[in-house]
């Protein structure tokens, strides 16, 4: 660990090393929880660690075989952020820089990177010390060096960090602590010891529909900050709506900073797929861009984070994809997931094994959260934010023709099925709509939910689909009792189209959608009212209509609530639930034990912003049922010979011709 006169601020520290990541601190703007995400205010020396095999009471459960991290926490905030990359401390006090987007994650790099060590950088002025520290992959502390800083002037304090610990884990953070006078740090970051392997020209790529604040923010943000601005070669916008981004107030400045760099292109809706089809299509074609970066257009931007992302693939040991993690646009200091794989059995997607999703770091923080210092592996990251060099779009190809869902889960799957691996990197990350308050796999999306699940299931999944098919079976008998006729004949439109076989992917990309509307707009589940208000009143009385039936728990009961709703649905329907519900379901009541007893019901979407009324049919349940049992085993007979079809139309449906002369041609 050294000290030394600072010099002349720049970009990239000392000559001859790589800026890998900034420290931030937050913008004035931002809601006072998302201060966790970049400063643990916790007390920085004061953490207890108690092993499995140094238990003392009241500090470990011994029947779990982890450590307990336990972080005395201050009185409050005492640091003063005094701009994106500094902040003051007043004399005494302390704060830890081991927070979400200032720790390293030291992990990531030690598996994915050339780097055999990083160095952190920081120019402080003041009073005061530094601390550094790592972490196992077992979330234990390890102090690792120490500095004293007395200084009127800017000093530069520089500590090398090996990461040759970090195999399975771990990161590096460092904590300041004032002495008799304040310490301010200027400026930080964490740099390699060499200069960044091949050029840094990033295409930015962002589909928008009918969200022009959104994208407009976003534009902002890319071009005000410098050094994530001439890292810009070309930002693509494909506007698929009818709201259009040029007409939104504060474009025009936007548009300025960004100068010939950006480019909007105006086409009809092909969803998500078509939009960064669009994007790559259009960047491999007219830019000379290494890396193209696919962004969602209703983000939240941590600018650093585009730095980060072009950091981490241009020291990666071979191609690969970065992704961005997602926090929580709704609870900003909440994080989505810290990573998402595939079931390869019932082939769906989850959170990866061993991590959790939703963390609030406002309750607990990094140092508190023991298992995410474990590095996690990912087979895919979804496109609110994911690099893409350019070398493997060129070698793999454009996103399959799927309008939305899946697409970028297939991508992820393709990509390693070519040796290219992906990696979601923490600290690299967009504020995006929480998936908490949704439930796409009922509404209109419940079409292509299913029809791409199949798809990708028979480019990348199971041999025998058998496990697979179960699975959607019980996912149909849990619709039919939530009363979710109008999600059941999407689906049923999904298995033919899927049947059909894959020629009628790309002549589907404008059509599909408005089939999809009116095939729901057929049922009483399929229209979203106002509010209950729209609809008569039930006839429970106050108390009744707040008591709710418990969720059957264990095997036996769920047996048993299962059995009393089909006997429920060979039972005449009383007609006048279908005139007056006969409750209101708030959203989070919404489950299939209560639904399937009821005859009519007043349901709150997942959202809050409407209501649905729905009406037993005991013909169409069962009619449904059988026809969902007819289709699935028709999917099942029909799997090698499907699987084929797929897969040997695979090269043309990701080529850019066919995407040009298919698509493209057709809207210009």
């Amino acid at each position: 660990m050294t000290a030394r006169p600072a010099g002349r601020p720049g970009a990239d520290g000392a000559e001859g090393a790589a800026l890998l990541q900034r420290v931030i601190l937050p913008r004035p703007a931002d809601p006072t929880s998302v201060r966790a995400l970049y400063l643990d205010e916790g007390t920085a020396t004061s953490m207890e660690t108690t092993a499995p095999t140094a238990y003392r009471p009241g500090t470990f459960d011994d029947s779990v075989e982890e450590y307990v991290v336990h972080v005395r926490r201050s009185g409050g905030r005492v640091a003063e952020v005094v701009s994106r990359t500094g902040v003051r401390l007043p004399e005494r006090s302390e704060v830890s820089f081991a927070a979400y987007f200032n720790a390293f994650p030291a992990a990531y790099w030690r598996r994915w990177s050339v780097l055999d060590a990083v160095s952190l950088r920081l120019r402080l002025r003041g009073r005061g010390r530094v601390d550094v520290y790592r972490s196992t992959a077992k979330g234990v502390p390890v102090h690792l060096a120490g500095q004293t800083v007395a200084t009127e002037d800017d000093t530069e304090v520089v500590v090398p960090v090996s990461l040759t610990p970090f195999a399975d884990g771990g990161w590096v953070w460092f904590d300041l602590s004032s002495d008799n006078d304040a310490l301010e740090l200027v400026s930080g970051g964490w740099y390699a010891d060499r200069e960044a392997p091949g050029r840094a020209a990033i295409a930015v790529g962002m589909p928008t529909f009918n969200r022009p604040s959104d994208c407009v923010a976003t534009l902002t943000a890319l071009g005000e900050d410098p050094l994530v601005s001439e890292t810009l070669t070309a930002v693509i916008i494909p506007d698929q709506g009818s709201s259009k981004v040029r007409d939104q107030p504060g474009y025009a400045e936007a548009a300025a900073a960004l100068g010939d760099r950006l480019r909007i292109i105006d086409q009809p809706n092909l969803g998500g797929s078509g939009g960064y089809a669009r994007i790559m299509h259009e960047a491999l074609e007219t830019t000379d861009c290494e890396q193209i970066l696919f962004m969602d257009d209703d983000v939240v931007l941590e600018p650093d984070s585009v730095l980060r992302a072009l950091a981490f693939s241009r020291f990666a040991r071979e191609d690969m994809l970065v992704g961005g993690q997602m926090l929580s646009l709704q609870a900003r200091s909440h994080l989505h997931a810290m990573g998402e794989v595939v079931d390869r059995g019932h082939f769906f997607w989850q959170i990866a094994p061993h991590t959790e999703d939703d963390h609030d770091f406002a309750v607990d923080s990094l140092r508190e959260t023991l298992w995410m210092h474990r590095r996690t592996d990912v087979d895919y990251n979804a496109w609110w934010m994911c690099l893409i060099p350019r070398t493997v779009a060129e070698r793999i190809g454009l996103p399959l023709p799927l309008f939305i869902k899946w697409d970028d889960c297939e991508y992820g799957l393709r990509a390693g099925s070519h040796g290219i691996p992906t990696a979601t990197v923490p600290g690299v990350a967009i504020w995006h709509m929480s998936f908490v308050e949704k439930d796409d796999t009922s509404d209109w999306q419940a079409y292509f939910h299913v029809r791409n699940r199949l798809v990708v299931a028979a480019l990348h999944g199971p041999d025998n689909p058998r496990a697979m098919l179960a699975d959607s079976l019980k996912r149909t008998l849990r619709h039919l009792f939530l009363l979710e006729y109008s999600t059941i004949a999407l689906h049923h439109m999904a298995m033919r189209d899927f049947l059909s076989g894959p020629k009628a992917l790309f002549g589907a990309l404008p059509t599909a959608l408005g089939a999809v509307r009116a095939t729901r707009a057929e049922f009483p589940d399929g229209t979203v009212h106002r509010g209950a208000d729209d609809l008569p009143r039930p006839a429970l009385g106050a108390r009744e209509a707040q008591l709710w039936p418990r969720p059957p728990v264990g095997r036996i009961a769920q047996v048993a609530a299962l059995a009393r709703g089909l006997v429920h649905q060979m039972r005449p329907v009383d007609p006048a639930a279908h005139e007056r519900p006969q409750r209101d379901v708030p959203a989070e009541h919404s489950q299939w034990f209560l639904l399937s007893m009821l005859d009519g019901a007043a349901v709150t979407t997942s959202d809050g912003s409407g209501v649905t009324f729905r009406k037993r049919d005991r013909e169409m349940f069962w009619a449904m049922l059988r026809e969902s049992v007819r289709l699935h085993a028709e999917v099942g007979k029909a799997w090698p010979a499907l699987r084929r079809r797929y897969r040997d139309a695979m090269g043309e449906l990701v080529s850019r011709t066919a995407w040009r002369e298919q698509v493209f041609d057709r809207f210009r």
